[in-house]
């Protein structure tokens, strides 16, 4: 009985499976994406979004064991109070009524604006405030939303005759709220619904901590001066700081955590004049009015006064941090503009190449170097300058000394080396005096939480290193030890596993190695290993569930997430420094994320993902501990309904020997006894994702592995290492046998495999057909054809020229076209692009700011020339990938047709069979199927 049990078991699964839909384009659009996660400092309760591709969000609430509280459509964002008792987000019309409006032309200041939600958690209350440009809630503390209103509100109609006419006059006289004359700021109290609203402000800053505003306002006619202003929240009035015409603008607002001292930056220069030169007040409470305390060109640098540079005070408010600036260059007003030459003048031996320069300019025109304000001394003390305009500090701006660097004597040789090692000086906060520290340091310009001490990891000598700021004393940390990558394959100085962190009050400074967390004392070298992962192959990383944590904790616990190298489990363990112990708290076959913890919550409740490739990362909830998890969403209980798949991971041997690995996603209905179509589809290293889940979307570059496997493909995803010198080799080297060892096992359909990739995989893709016809169909996405070509392109997004990637990164030749000509040939698919027998779509957008598109260019004509058959996608406008959803839609539809016709004898589109000619770009797309003929 029992074995017929089983049987019967089996066959109804198996009809069940049988049943299950096959996906389609149109169902990717289904999936929801968990957005916006936040849970209440109480612990009681979590928000998030819901969206789906490009449609509407909507609002959830729930209590943290799940139960739904409250949801709302059409959302955007959602914050807590931060006394968790309501929840604030906004909500719009439908977008597709928006897009039913713009296709009847309505002007966008008509379109519908936002609508601030106030819903109140206790007593269930919902309360909507139309009209709204934006909100903010206190950081830490409770009682009030403040919002900008998108119109001054209307008054109210009387049927009387007079009444309207002087309604009228009243309209008339009325300043407009505008971006010029600022716009009207309400302070909402939560409970009460009291409402206090600031008329015609330009920009207003909350405290942190204390329970004050300070806002500058244009002023309005007969009622309010125009100026600077203070409101007291629990006073509900505003104090005249400052007061200036109505045309002064204030760049810059900043106010301390506890709101007692605050800073802002004048503008009252009314005139046409090229060259603005603010001044800097500031108040402390209980004085009078605001202090001129920096002005342009009478400080001790002689510069102007930022108005692009942040404020910020020191947490003990002894400081001020603001910006200084040169003088702005400016234009001869008086030339015409056939007047004006236009030429661009490139300098070998200038630091920047021009088209870095080009991007630079709107930062380069409000550049400012850091200075501050002591109000103690009543002193300015210069930080930085034009020639060392980088600046860290530490202990939030208390410290006594702050670091400064400069990188431009390094800069032009950036350009192929990928490094810039930088000249540091140590600058005392008090007197602003400067010591040299380093030339040529490489490694960077971090302060450890207290400022104590510099610390880097130098790539030159893969090491670790720190500099006792008060005794200047170098110490190096890891000289000589395996604290740098050791899987690192690069022409190039290998980069560290990074830091967790530093132990209150600097004392301990710990790094991570391939697997552990090990606790270095500064000053010493002194090490210890506190993990001891590596014997396990287990992958300890310190997780930080506090955004405002400066140093970790010498006395609680540390939460740690895990990642196990064999089993590609992840997890979490929990770190006792007392006991300097390592607990297992969860581990499984699943991906988890970062969690969310209650900032109050004595129950220390938080919410976290876990995923794998068949489960979608829900939200679940549970206390540090791990104890008693439980999920509390269920974003997509569609995905039952389909044909989904399975993901596991497979081994061979490389054609040099090398053990590899790689991932294998088989149809949910697999059946060993049939043959599958492949495709093959890599980039670097892929197989830490074994666990990671992959909604159904349209993606932007690459295919969708639950879709494909839906409809019937096997995936096959190999882990690539790379010689220096021969990336091409590389990659067939690890690729092939891979394809051939799966061929062997008796379910893949040798004669329809395909392959499948982007920018870097497109390259590889590339140039493995030239080398193998194993492969029926390929899609290379912006490959690089020519690595001579693309050796002197320019990386448009950055500016920054391409030598670097050839010499040191990616691509991995190691060196320039004359030190190794004949690698750039040999790992050049131009020069082999004769051989290939394979049929390419391949897709390179015009905008694209990584890989120029010629590139792409380059390969397709050549194709063409030798009548191979090809196909060219370029997204006009688009970047490295297609952006737009109508795009992305697109180029997924093509690239499944494409495929679909090679590897499972699907009808040829009418694009592939005529092209889309220009006459009908943007019409026709193509898509129908071309009819076979009858034999």
């Amino acid at each position: 009985m029992r074995i017929l049990f089983v049987l019967s078991a089996l066959c109804v699964t198996t009809t069940i499976t049988a049943q299950k839909k096959i996906m389609q384009h149109d169902d990717k659009g289904l999936w929801n994406q968990i957005r916006n996660v936040r849970i209440s400092n109480s612990g009681n309760h979590v928000l998030y979004g819901l969206e789906k591709g490009e449609k509407d969000q909507s609002f959830q609430l729930q209590e943290i064991n799940g139960k739904s509280v409250f949801s709302y459509e059409r959302s955007k964002g959602g914050e807590f109070s931060y006394d968790s008792n309501y929840a604030v987000f906004t909500v719009n019309a439908w977008k597709d009524s928006i897009k039913e409006m713009k296709r009847r032309k309505v002007k966008k200041k008509d379109l519908p604006k936002d609508t601030l939600v106030i819903y109140d958690i206790n007593d269930k209350t919902v309360h909507k405030i139309p009209n709204v440009k934006s909100f903010e809630m206190p950081e830490k503390w409770s009682g009030i939303v403040t919002y900008y209103l998108e119109a001054a509100i209307k008054p109210k109609k009387d049927s009387a005759k007079t009444q309207k006419k002087d309604t009228a006059k009243v309209k008339k006289k009325l300043k407009k709220v505008s971006k010029a004359n600022g716009f009207h700021l309400v302070i909402r109290q939560l409970a009460s619904g009291v409402e206090d609203t600031l008329k015609y402000v330009h920009r207003h800053a909350l405290a942190k901590e204390g329970r004050f505003l300070i806002y500058a306002s244009s002023g309005e006619k007969n009622k309010s001066a125009g100026g600077v202003y203070y409101y007291d929240v629990n006073k509900g009035s505003s104090s005249l700081l400052f007061e200036s015409h109505e045309k002064t603008k204030y760049p810059q607002l900043g106010i301390s955590e506890s709101g007692k001292r605050v800073g802002f930056v004048v503008d009252a220069d009314s005139t046409k004049s090229l060259i603005k030169k603010p001044v800097l007040y500031a108040w402390n409470k209980g004085q009078k009015a605001a202090q001129e305390i920096v002005a342009s060109e009478t400080n001790p640098a002689k510069l102007l006064v930022s108005g692009d540079e942040r404020l910020r005070f020191s947490k003990n408010e002894e400081r001020l941090f603001f910006g200084l600036r040169t003088p702005p260059i400016v234009q001869d007003t008086t030339l015409l503009e056939e007047e004006i030459v236009n030429v661009e003048v490139w300098t070998y031996d200038e630091p920047r190449l021009y088209t870095v320069q080009e991007l630079d300019v709107k930062d380069d025109k409000k550049k400012a170097y850091l200075s501050l304000y002591d109000f103690k001394t009543k002193k300015i003390v210069p930080i930085a300058n034009p020639e060392y305009d980088i600046v860290r500090y530490g202990d939030e701006g208390n410290g006594a000394y702050a670091v400064i660097a400069n990188g431009t004597p390094y800069e032009l040789e950036s350009q192929w080396t990928a490094q810039r090692p930088m000249d540091v000086q140590r600058v005392n906060l008090s007197t602003g005096e400067r010591t040299d520290l380093s030339s040529k340091m490489y490694g960077g310009t971090s302060l450890s939480p207290k400022g104590k001490y510099l610390f880097g990891y130098s790539r030159k000598d893969s090491t670790w290193f720190t500099y006792n700021l008060k005794t200047l004393q170098y110490k190096a940390l890891t000289k000589g030890r395996q604290f740098y990558n050791e899987l690192h394959d690069y022409p190039d100085d290998p980069y560290s596993y990074g830091a967790a962190g530093w132990t209150e009050k600097d004392a301990k400074f710990l790094i991570y190695d391939r697997f552990d967390i090990w606790a270095f004392d500064p000053d010493t070298g002194q090490s210890e290993n506190l993990t001891k992962g590596r014997s396990q192959h287990i992958r300890y990383r310190y997780t930080r569930t506090d955004d405002e944590e400066r140093s970790i904790s010498n006395a609680n616990a540390w939460l740690l997430s895990t990642f196990n190298e064999e089993t590609k489990y992840g997890g979490f363990s929990s770190y006792n420094p007392k006991r300097k112990s390592v607990q297992e708290l969860v581990s499984g076959p699943y991906s988890y994320n970062r969690p969310v913890l209650a900032q109050t919550d004595k129950k220390e409740r938080i919410v976290f993902t876990r995923g794998s490739f068949t489960e979608f990362p829900n939200l679940w909830s549970s206390n540090l501990s791990f104890s008693s998890p439980k999920q509390i969403t269920d974003a997509n209980p569609q995905q039952a309904d389909y044909n989904w798949g399975t993901a596991e991971l497979v081994e061979w041997a490389s054609l040099d020997g090398k053990a590899l690995k790689g991932l294998l996603i088989k149809p949910e209905n697999f059946d060993p006894n049939k043959k599958y179509p492949m495709i093959v589809n890599f980039y670097e290293r892929s197989t830490d994702g074994l666990y990671r889940h992959r909604s159904p979307s349209y993606g932007r570059s690459t295919i969708n592995y639950p879709f494909y496997a839906s409809r019937g493909y096997v995936i096959f995803n190999p882990d690539v290492y790379y010689r220096d010198g021969y990336p091409g080799e590389s990659a067939f080297n690890c690729v092939i046998p891979g394809v051939t060892a799966l061929i062997d096992k008796g379910f893949i359909d040798k004669d329809n495999i395909g392959v499948q990739g982007h920018s870097w995989g497109g390259y590889q893709i590339a140039y493995l057909v030239t080398k193998t016809n194993i492969f029926k169909a390929a899609e290379s996405g912006a490959p690089v054809p020519n690595m001579i070509s693309a050796y002197g392109g320019i990386r448009w997004w950055t500016g920054l020229s391409r030598q670097f990637q050839y010499e040191h990164t990616q691509s991995r030749i190691g060196g320039t076209p004359w030190e190794y000509p004949q690698r750039y040939v040999e790992n050049s698919p131009i020069f082999n692009i004769d051989k290939i027998n394979t049929p390419l779509l391949i897709m390179h957008n015009d905008a694209d700011g990584h890989v120029p598109w010629y590139q792409g260019i380059e390969f397709f004509v050549s194709l063409r020339r030798l009548g191979k058959p090809s196909w060219f996608l370029n997204y006009n406008g688009e970047p490295h990938w297609p952006l737009k959803w109508q795009n992305r839609i697109d180029f997924n539809i093509r690239m499944a047709q494409f495929f679909d016709h090679y590897l499972k004898d699907a009808p040829k589109p009418k694009w592939m069979e005529r092209g889309v000619p220009a006459l009908e770009k943007g019409i026709n797309q193509g898509y129908e199927y071309v009819e076979r003929e009858k034999k």
